[in-house]
C-alpha cells in the first residue's frame, strides 16, 4: 500500500529566541497508509492542533518533510493544500457561512474542491446530488435546502461542514475535535455520519478526540501525543485489546507524568 500521508522529523518552534519561545513539534515522524483512520489523544498543549496545522498549511515548518500522496507539499500554501485537505474544527459555526442557504454552502464546497468556475446558480445536476448527499446524513436536510444555514442547529451545521469537506473526496480528512461542543445524544449522531462517510469513502483520516473510548472504538489506530511528540502509537490487536486504564498507564509510563486533562480522564 502507498503512503497517503507523511511526516518526517518535523519541527516547529513559536518565537524562536525571545522571552516568549515555545517549542510545539520536535522532531515528529508519523505515516498513514490510504484508507487509515487514526485517533489522536493527549492533554491540551501537546501540539495535536499544531500537528493539523503543520499539515494544513497554517504555517511552514522549521524543519523536516510534509508529504501528501507522494507529492512533497512541505511548501505550499495552505489554499492550495485546500482542495485535497478537508477539515473540521470543534467549533459548529466554522466551515459555514450562515447568511447563505445549505445549497448554497454546498455549491461553494464542490465549485471550491472541483476547480468549477465561480458562477451564479446552481444547476439541476448539481441540485440532485446535493440532495443525495444531504439525505444520508438523515437529519431532514434535503428537505430544506433553501433554508438559511444559521437557523441550523449545531450538530446540523458541524454534519452539514462534514458533507462539504467530503462532497468532493479529499485525500485526507481531518477531524479536530469536531463533537466537543455538541451535547452527547448529538455528538454520537455525528460520530455515526462520521464513521459512514469515512468508510463508504474510503477516507484516510485522522481525528483528535478527548474521549479514550471513542480513540479506541473508531477507526483503525491511536496514536497518543505529549510535548510534541508520538509517544504511542497501536493498532491491530494490541489496540484491540486496550482498555481506557491501560492506555492511561501506558501514558504514564512513556511519559513520566499523568494526563492533566479532566476532559480525558472523564471520558468514557
Amino acid at each position: 500500500m502507498s503512503k497517503m500521508l507523511v511526516l518526517d522529523q518535523v519541527c516547529k518552534t513559536f518565537n524562536p529566541g525571545s522571552v516568549n519561545e515555545k517549542v510545539v513539534l520536535t522532531d515528529l515522524s508519523l505515516e498513514l497508509e490510504k484508507g487509515d483512520f487514526v485517533t489522536i489523544i493527549g492533554g491540551n498543549g501537546t501540539g495535536k492542533s499544531t500537528l493539523f496545522n503543520a499539515v494544513s498549511g497554517n504555517f511552514y515548518v522549521d524543519s523536516g518533510r510534509v508529504e501528501l500522496d507522494g507529492q512533497d507539499i512541505t511548501f505550499l500554501k495552505d489554499y492550495q493544500r485546500a482542495n485535497q485537505i478537508g477539515r473540521l474544527f470543534q467549533d459548529p459555526l466554522k466551515g459555514t457561512a450562515p447568511n447563505m442557504t445549505i445549497e448554497e454552502n454546498l455549491s461553494l464546497a464542490y465549485m471550491r474542491n472541483t476547480k468549477g468556475a465561480l458562477r451564479f446558480g446552481i444547476s439541476a445536476k448539481e441540485r440532485e446530488l446535493f440532495r443525495q448527499r444531504l439525505a444520508m446524513l438523515d437529519l431532514g436536510l434535503e428537505d430544506r435546502m433553501k433554508s438559511k444555514v444559521g437557523l441550523l442547529s449545531g450538530g446540523q451545521r458541524q454534519a452539514l461542514t462534514l458533507l462539504m469537506a467530503t462532497l468532493v473526496t479529499p485525500k485526507l480528512l481531518l477531524l479536530d475535535e469536531h463533537t466537543a461542543a455538541l451535547d452527547p445524544a448529538t455528538a454520537e449522531k455525528v460520530l455515526n455520519i462520521t464513521k459512514k462517510i469515512v468508510e463508504e469513502n474510503g477516507l484516510t483520516c485522522m481525528m483528535i478526540t478527548h474521549n479514550i473510548g471513542d480513540a479506541l472504538s473508531l477507526g483503525n489506530r491511536t496514536i497518543m501525543m505529549d510535548s510534541g511528540k508520538i509517544i504511542l502509537d497501536i493498532s491491530g490487536e494490541e489496540r484491540s485489546q486496550m482498555t481506557v486504564p491501560k492506555l492511561l498507564e501506558m501514558f504514564h509510563q512513556k511519559s513520566n507524568k499523568a494526563l492533566d486533562n479532566d476532559r480525558i480522564l472523564l471520558a468514557k
